[in-house]
C-alpha cells in the first residue's frame, strides 16, 4: 500500500512537471487526484473497508497526509500559473510609449442638424417663437385650411402618402401655422421647428422624406417689404454678408401675392457660374403674403390683419451652403462627407 501511495505522489509530481502550462490545466490535473468522487486519492479512502481493522488507522493517516501534501502542491501550482498568466498578459498589453500616437477621428454634427441649429438661432434672434410640428396630419390642416382646392395636384396619391382617407404623412410643415393661428391671437411671430415632411419624389435633388422650416408673421400692416427685409437678414447670416435676395412672382394656394425667393450667387458673386447656371441667382425658398382665406379659416380678421409666410427646405439650404450635389449623401452618413462639414 505504501508503494501505491508513493506511486500516486510521483504521478502528481510528473504531471506537474510535464503537462501544466495554465491554471486550467492545473485544475484538470488536480481534479484527477483530489476530486471527491472520481479522484485517485478519494478512491483510496473508499477502500478503507477492505483494510484489516488493525491497519485502518495507519492507512487512513497515510492517505490524509498524501491528500494534504497534494492540496499544498496544487495550491502552490495555482499561484505559480496565476503569476505566469499575469506576466503573459502584461507582455501582450505592453505599450511602446516611443511610438507615434494614433490619430483620433472626432465626430461632427450632421449637416442637417447644423443648418437646423443655425436657422433656429437666426430666427429666434429676430424674435420668432419656435413651435413643434407633426409628422402625421389630417387632410384639413395639411390642405383645406391652407386654401388648397380639392382638385389640386398636391392632393394626388402620386404626391402624397395617405394613411387613410382622412390622415396622411405631412407634405409640408405649414400646418403648424394653422394650429398656431387657431390657438393664438395676433400679433403672431413663429417658426415651425424644422421637421420631417413626406412626398412621393425621388431624384438627385429630392427625397421622399426631407426637412422644412416654416415661418409666419401676422400683425397689422404686414407687407412684402417686411418679408424681403427679414429674408435679407436670413441669407446674410447663412450665406455671407455679401448675399442679397430678389423676389419673383409665383403661385401658392395659401399666399397672395406669392413669390419665389432667390439669393445672389455666393460662389461667383453674381457674375454667373456653374452653380447659378450663369444667372447670378439661386432659388432658395417660396414665400408670400398670407391669403385672406387662410386667415379667415383661423378666425382672424383679414381686414385688420395681414401676414407673411415662408418655407425653407433644410436639405436644399445645406446642399447649397456646403457644396453637396446629391441629396442622397445627406442620408448615407458617409464619414468622408460629414468630416468635411463643420460650422461649430
Amino acid at each position: 500500500m505504501n508503494d501505491r501511495l508513493a506511486s500516486i505522489r510521483q504521478e502528481i509530481l510528473d504531471g506537474i512537471e510535464a503537462h501544466v502550462e495554465s491554471r486550467a490545466a492545473a485544475f484538470e490535473l488536480r481534479k484527477q487526484f483530489l476530486d471527491s468522487k472520481t479522484g485517485k486519492i478519494g478512491q483510496l479512502l473508499k477502500e478503507m473497508k477492505s483494510i484489516a481493522p488493525e491497519e485502518r488507522a495507519g492507512f487512513g493517516k497515510s492517505v490524509n497526509e498524501l491528500k494534504e501534501w497534494a492540496q499544498q502542491r496544487f495550491m502552490e501550482l495555482d499561484e505559480k500559473m496565476k503569476a505566469k498568466e499575469l506576466q503573459r498578459r502584461y507582455e501582450s498589453e505592453k505599450i511602446d510609449v516611443t511610438m507615434p500616437a494614433e490619430g483620433v477621428i472626432t465626430g461632427n454634427l450632421h449637416p442637417i442638424t447644423q443648418i437646423r441649429n443655425q436657422l433656429i438661432e437666426v430666427f429666434t434672434g429676430m424674435g420668432f417663437e419656435v413651435v413643434e410640428t407633426r409628422e402625421i396630419e389630417n387632410d384639413y390642416y395639411n390642405f383645406t385650411a391652407l386654401n388648397t382646392p380639392k382638385d389640386h395636384p398636391a392632393r394626388d396619391m402620386q404626391d402624397t402618402f395617405y394613411l387613410s382617407p382622412e390622415f396622411l404623412l405631412a407634405t409640408q410643415t405649414s400646418a403648424a401655422q394653422i394650429h398656431t393661428m387657431e390657438k393664438k391671437k395676433p400679433p403672431i411671430k413663429m417658426i415651425a421647428a424644422p421637421g420631417k415632411v413626406f412626398r412621393s419624389d425621388d431624384d438627385a435633388t429630392h427625397s421622399p422624406m426631407f426637412h422644412q422650416l416654416e415661418g409666419l408673421v401676422v400683425d397689422k400692416k404686414i407687407t412684402l417689404c417686411d418679408l424681403k427685409g427679414m429674408l435679407d437678414v436670413f441669407v446674410k447670416k447663412i450665406y455671407g454678408e455679401e448675399a442679397t435676395t430678389r423676389l419673383r412672382p409665383s403661385y401658392f394656394p395659401f399666399t397672395e401675392p406669392s413669390v419665389e425667393v432667390d439669393v445672389s450667387c455666393f460662389a461667383c458673386g453674381g457674375k454667373g457660374c456653374k452653380l447659378c447656371k450663369g444667372t447670378g441667382w439661386i432659388e432658395i425658398l417660396g414665400a408670400g403674403i398670407v391669403n385672406k382665406k387662410v386667415l379667415e379659416n383661423c378666425g382672424i380678421d383679414s381686414e385688420n390683419y395681414s401676414g407673411l409666410a415662408f418655407g425653407i427646405g433644410l436639405e436644399r439650404t445645406a446642399m447649397l451652403k456646403y457644396g453637396i450635389n446629391n441629396i442622397k449623401l445627406l442620408f448615407e452618413s458617409d464619414l468622408r462627407v460629414l468630416q468635411q462639414i463643420n460650422d461649430n
